[in-house]
C-alpha cells in the first residue's frame, strides 16, 4: 500500500503525482476551467481542472458534486505563488465517494444557536478547525512540559463522594444506592498520590453545575492540576508562572499557521514572559476602589473585576492571600494574618478572567478537620483525606488550569465554547 499523502506535507511533493482523500471544502467555475478547494483534516489545497486534463466522467462529477461531498482527487503538485501554500493541484481525476446533501451552513451569518445544534458539522469551519488544533497542540505542550520535569501523570476518578469547591456546584448520581458527585477537581486525590510520588500532576474533566452563562464558562471543562510535596504557595506560584509562560510562548511557535487563520494578533501574546507581576488581594482591592468600583473587602471577584484588575498590567498577574471565608475549606491561612488563606489567582489579560487558581493546602490534621466540620462536610468522607495528615504529613502546594480558557486567550476565541469540541452548557446538552 503506497504511502499516504496529506495535504500539510504537499511541499514536499511538488512535481509528483498525488491523491487527496478528502472532503469539497468549496468550489467555482469560470468557463471551462473549475477551481476546488479540498480538505483532509490537515489543510486546504485547491485543486484546478479543466476538461483537456480530466476524464469526462470526472469533469461531469465537478459539474455535480456539492459542499462537503467527499471525494478522492488525484493530480500533480505544482508551485504557485498564489496559494497561501504555495502550491496547487493540477487535478487529473475526481471519483466521488459520497454525495452530500445540502450542506445546512452557508457563507452567510448564522445565529449562535443555530451554529450550536450544527456543531458536529460547525467543526468542519476554518476558524472552529484551527482553535481546536490550537487546543490539541496546547495539550500535548502541556503534557510534555510535566513528564520532561519528572512529574508523574495520576488519572484522579470521575465519580467521588466528596466536595472540593464547594457543595452548592455538585452533580450527583445514584451509585448502586449511595450518592456519587461527578468531580469538581482531582486536588485531593493528587495529594495523597504526591506524598507517594512527590511531583504528581492529573489532567481531565471536571464538572460544576453553575447556571452561568458568560464567555468564560462551562458545565463540563477540562483542568490540568500539579501538586508537589514540600512546596509553599511562593513555589506553586514560581511553577504557575513557568508553565504559563511557556505554554503560551510554545504555542506561538507551532501554532503559527492556526492561529493566523484565525486573525489573532500575537503582541500581548509575545509579552507573557515570566516573572508575572504578584499583588496581594489587599493591592487588587485598591485597584478596583481607584478604578470607582464599590466593591467591599473580604468579597471574591467577578469577572469584571478580574478584566480591571487585568488592564492594569501586560501580561498575567497573581493575586494572593484572599480572604479564607471565600476560598476553600483546605486553604492553609498565612500564619502572619489568619484571616487570609495562602491562596492565589491568575489572570489573564485581555478579559479572559481567571486561567490559574491554587493554594497551600492545610497540612495540620486537626485543623483541617475542623474546616471540614465548619464547611458542614461529612467527615466520614473525608477519613482517607485526613489520613495524609495522620502519617507523614508535609507542607504541600498546587494549582489547576483551567484548559478552555487557556486556550480561548492564545486563540483570541470571544467565548471558551469554541474551544472544546462539543460545550456543555446551562441548558444545552446535545450534540
Amino acid at each position: 500500500m503506497a504511502e499516504p499523502f496529506y495535504i500539510e506535507k504537499i511541499g514536499e511533493h511538488e512535481g509528483k503525482t498525488v491523491t487527496v482523500r478528502g472532503w469539497l471544502y468549496n468550489k467555482r467555475s469560470s468557463g471551462k476551467i473549475a477551481f476546488l478547494q479540498l480538505r483532509d483534516g490537515t489543510g486546504v489545497v485547491q485543486a484546478v481542472a479543466t476538461p483537456q486534463d480530466v476524464d469526462e466522467a470526472s469533469w461531469d462529477l465537478i459539474g455535480e458534486i456539492t459542499q462537503e461531498s467527499s471525494v478522492i482527487v488525484t493530480g500533480t503538485v505544482r508551485a504557485d505563488a498564489r496559494a497561501p501554500s504555495g502550491f496547487e493541484l493540477g487535478a487529473e481525476r475526481v471519483e466521488l465517494v459520497h454525495m452530500a446533501a445540502e450542506y445546512p451552513i452557508s457563507p452567510k451569518e448564522h445565529g449562535t444557536e443555530f451554529l450550536m445544534d450544527h456543531r458536529h458539522l460547525w467543526l468542519r469551519s476554518k476558524r472552529q478547525h484551527a482553535a481546536l488544533r490550537v487546543r490539541s497542540k496546547v495539550v500535548q505542550i502541556c503534557r510534555s512540559y510535566y513528564h520532561d520535569r519528572g512529574f508523574v501523570l495520576i488519572d484522579s476518578p470521575i465519580l467521588t463522594p466528596t466536595s472540593v469547591e464547594g457543595t452548592t456546584t455538585l452533580f450527583s448520581t445514584d451509585y448502586f444506592g449511595e450518592t456519587a458527585f461527578l468531580t469538581q477537581s482531582g486536588q485531593l486525590y493528587l495529594e495523597s498520590a504526591c506524598m507517594a510520588h512527590g511531583r504528581v500532576y492529573c489532567f481531565g474533566p471536571t464538572f460544576r453545575a453553575e447556571k452561568s452563562k458568560t464567555r468564560r464558562h462551562l458545565i463540563e471543562f477540562w483542568m490540568l492540576e500539579p501538586e508537589v510535596a514540600y512546596a509553599t504557595l511562593d513555589d506553586a506560584m514560581d511553577l504557575a508562572e513557568d508553565f504559563i509562560s511557556h505554554v503560551v510562548q510554545t504555542a506561538l511557535t507551532e501554532c503559527e499557521g492556526e492561529l493566523e487563520a484565525l486573525e489573532r494578533d500575537t503582541t500581548a501574546l509575545e509579552r507573557v514572559v515570566k516573572p508575572f507581576p504578584r499583588i496581594h488581594y489587599d493591592d487588587a482591592v485598591e485597584i478596583l476602589r481607584k478604578a470607582g468600583e464599590d466593591f467591599e473587602w473580604g468579597s471574591d471577584f467577578g469577572g469584571g473585576h478580574e478584566t480591571i484588575i487585568s488592564e492594569a498590567f501586560d501580561r498575567p498577574v497573581l493575586v494572593h492571600r484572599f480572604p479564607t471565608a471565600i476560598k476553600a475549606f483546605y486553604m492553609e491561612p498565612d500564619p502572619e494574618r489568619p484571616e487570609l488563606a495562602l491562596a492565589m489567582d491568575m489572570i489573564a489579560p485581555e478579559g479572559y478572567g481567571e486561567i490559574v487558581g491554587g493554594s497551600q493546602r492545610i497540612h495540620d490534621h486537626d485543623l483541617l478537620l475542623s474546616r471540614i466540620r465548619e464547611h458542614g462536610l461529612n467527615e466520614e468522607h473525608y477519613q482517607w483525606y485526613l489520613d495524609i495528615r495522620r502519617y507523614g504529613s508535609v507542607p504541600h502546594s498546587g494549582f489547576g488550569m483551567g484548559l478552555e480558557r487557556v486556550v480561548g486567550w492564545i486563540t483570541g476565541v470571544p467565548h471558551v465554547r469554541e474551544t472544546i469540541p462539543f460545550p456543555r452548557l446551562l441548558g444545552r446538552l446535545t450534540p
